[in-house]
């Protein structure tokens, strides 16, 4: 499925599309994390609410698969054996949706994205990620950002397996961004050179997403 074929009239999509062009929820102030935690226009939750673009794709673990390809030295193409045969991490970290809810000290076992690139090995032409899920859904970010410390594709949260409503059986989670850009049910990592638009991307929303910007819309 591609972005032209993800359901483009759910209440989410067209409540989004229309935030983003009426700049919804921006606060105009900047705050710093060494000082806040709390990023400008958030508000703290203590359950986890569901957001997609309508439909909740159910992957068995026989059927699933990772590919990572582009501008790699190794090209992977990994069943949930393989890839739970890659070293697992553990990461707790805070998490800031766009939509203004944030929920700290999530705690989440999977592959350190670090790991998975030191298999796939990057060339020097690898700035970027797009990110392709089992939904088509997409979405991008720079390769230094997905390849961030606390950055894990997840497996695990809270000690269970992820659901499939949060993304399961794996998603990701690169926390110091707004959390569209963790995208669920991960199929595809395809690392680019020059940055390319995904789906929120397409409809108005910012190319990096850095909640302590408050990077919530495009500029344009």
């Amino acid at each position: 499925m591609s972005d032209d074929q993800i359901p483009a009239d759910s209440k989410l999509t067209a409540s989004k599309r229309r935030w983003a062009a009426e700049g919804r929820f921006l606060t105009g102030r900047i705050s710093r994390p060494e000082t806040e935690r709390l990023p400008p226009g958030q508000h703290l939750v203590k359950n986890w609410p569901v957001l997609d673009l309508g439909e909740q794709p159910q992957i068995s673990l026989s059927s699933w698969r990772l590919d990572v390809f582009g501008f790699v030295e190794k090209r992977l193409s990994l069943d949930w054996a393989a890839f739970q045969a890659i070293e697992q991490s553990t990461r707790v970290s805070d998490i800031h949706c766009v939509t203004t809810w944030s929920r700290y000290d999530n705690r989440w076992e999977g592959v350190s994205t670090r790991d998975l690139l030191d298999l796939a090995m990057p060339t020097a032409e690898a700035q970027h990620v797009l990110l392709t899920s089992y939904d088509g859904y997409t979405t991008n970010l720079p390769l230094v950002d997905f390849a961030a410390e606390d950055a894990v594709l997840a497996t695990a949260w809270e000690g269970q397996p992820l659901t499939r409503e949060h993304g399961g059986p794996m998603r990701l989670v690169v926390p110091h961004l707004y959390f569209w850009k963790s995208a669920k049910w991960l199929s595809r990592i395809e690392l680019i050179g020059a940055d390319r638009a995904g789906f929120w991307e397409k409809n108005g929303y910012h190319m990096y997403g850095d909640p302590w910007r408050e990077q919530r819309y495009s500029d344009d």
